[in-house]
């Protein structure tokens, strides 16, 4: 709107300016890392569609500085716990944005539904909302899950693929896809080589249901403790070669992606190499637990928390000397290293406002791995598809499409930017009416992805592909494909 500025002002919430009809309102539930573009977008297109824009944070300061005094917006103190302020906020809202931790999803889903609003989330679709589909059908509800980038853009420009090859008479009989959030490579980097530019929850439990996929015709299942030492390299164009671990449940987007003939599926995460290595001993040393809750965790120490997971033991060596032996890795290699850098083995106490194990490393993750001053994101999309045609005359191809985009140093990051485009814009054609759907859905359908991809497209975050032939069909010669595991 003419006057407004960027965010900045942390000021009280502005009053709502007189109206004669009533505005649409857009409640966001969540102002952490992935949201600021997402808000200062939605807005941005205020004035233009006629909506008011509730912004709700535990954090009501960070939800008043994304805010920034716009007259069409306000920040609301917001405890996803209180039943009666989350029941009252959506029930006042025309949608609401889901921005908060998957493992409040369900409660959000459950009030949408009851009040009869639309829910629009970037966390993946789970059982409990798919649970909810045939309530929500019959109120004409839309719950909206996998939107923002990945689960997101990848699904919207995997299906886009999928739909042009099938029009060409294409059988796609391998479906690679891989996404990640880390940090640029020009940029200055931390042992581990990451950034947290997302919730550093969904870091810390990554994986924590373990994955599976399928690879020629034979599925793979990975428990949780094995899933970062289950990795395998992929070439990604113009960033290098990256680490990738597989991603969740792969075979549940089989039926979604009409792949029911392909022999290969699998949905990865990439990391840069070495991330992997350290990650699986923190999960094997038992610290991403959200279960049992630590006595006094604040005062305690790190050691102290790092000795709870070690094995009673009548050794007097030292903590780290154990831990390594415990590991079973060298206690002078690069994963020690990583973990002292941490401060896992630190006297000093946690300080940590949770319980459990978890929570510590969340702020651990939160303080360790911020983006440094002038430091940038990177986000990457990459889909490699192997695909047959029936035309003896045309051969066989492997389809390598990828998406890199870079945040700005000291700016918006890659991952916000990416996560809040396509939400903005589905809000945009939710209250327009152009979403026939209802029930619980994820971003396939081409009211949905159509119009985003190309919103997203025009905001330069486009996909370069790259096609290689294999003139002798299927057992041709052809660029090797990397195997899980290898």
């Amino acid at each position: 709107m003419p006057g407004w500025t960027a965010p900045g002002d942390p000021a009280g919430p502005p009053h709502r300016a007189p109206r004669s009809l009533p505005l649409k309102e857009v409640l966001v539930l969540g102002a952490g890392k992935s949201s600021p573009y997402l808000i200062t977008h939605l807005l941005g297109l205020a004035a233009e569609h006629d909506w008011f824009v509730t912004v709700c944070d535990v954090d009501v300061e960070c939800a008043h500085r994304h805010v920034g005094g716009h007259p069409r917006g306000t920040a609301v103190a917001f405890d996803v716990n209180d039943a009666n302020l989350r029941s009252t906020l959506i029930q006042k809202s025309d949608v609401v944005v889901n921005m908060l931790s998957p493992v409040f999803q369900d409660l959000v889903a459950w009030d949408c539904v009851a009040h009869g609003r639309h829910m629009l989330s970037v966390s993946y679709d789970d059982e409990a909302v798919r649970d909810l589909s045939t309530d929500a059908q019959r109120k004409g509800v839309l719950l909206l899950t996998d939107l923002g980038l990945d689960p997101g853009i990848d699904h919207m420009s995997a299906v886009k693929m999928l739909r042009r090859i099938r029009g060409e008479g294409g059988r796609v009989r391998s479906f690679r896809s891989y996404g990640s959030g880390i940090p640029a490579p020009e940029g200055p980097m931390n042992p581990l080589r990451y950034v947290v530019s997302w919730n550093p929850r969904n870091v810390v439990m990554s994986a924590e249901h373990g994955a599976q996929y399928m690879q020629d015709g034979k599925i793979k299942i990975v428990p949780y403790h094995h899933v970062f030492h289950h990795t395998w390299a992929v070439e990604v164009e113009g960033v290098g070669m990256l680490e990738a671990y597989p991603n969740r449940d792969s075979l549940s987007y089989i039926q979604a992606f009409g792949l029911e003939d392909a022999d290969t599926m699998i949905r990865g995460t990439l990391r840069w190499p070495g991330w992997c290595e350290t990650w699986a001993q923190i999960v094997r040393l038992g610290l991403p637990n959200e279960t049992l809750r630590i006595p006094d965790l604040a005062r305690r120490s790190y050691a102290e928390v790092v000795e709870m997971h070690l094995p009673l033991s009548s050794q007097k060596a030292p903590l780290d000397r154990r831990l390594a032996n415990f590991l079973q890795i060298s206690p002078t290699g690069r994963i020690m290293e990583n973990l002292q850098w941490l401060g896992l083995l630190s006297d000093e106490p946690t300080g940590c406002e949770g319980e459990t194990a978890a929570a510590m490393l969340i702020d651990v993750l939160g303080r360790k791995l911020p983006l440094e001053r002038g430091q940038r994101d990177m986000v990457v999309l990459l889909h490699e598809l192997e695909v047959d045609y029936p035309d003896d005359d045309r051969p066989a191809e492997t389809i390598t499409s990828t998406m890199v985009e870079y945040g700005e140093p000291d700016g918006s990051t890659a991952m916000a930017r990416t996560v809040g485009l396509p939400t903005a814009v589905t809000v945009k054609l939710l209250l327009a009416g152009a979403i026939p759907l209802s029930g619980s859905q994820i971003p396939t359908h081409p009211s949905i992805y159509e119009p985003v991809l190309r919103e997203v497209e025009a905001a330069g975050m486009t996909f370069s592909e790259r096609v290689t032939t294999h003139a002798g069909g299927r057992d041709a010669d052809r660029t090797p494909v990397a195997e899980p595991g290898r």
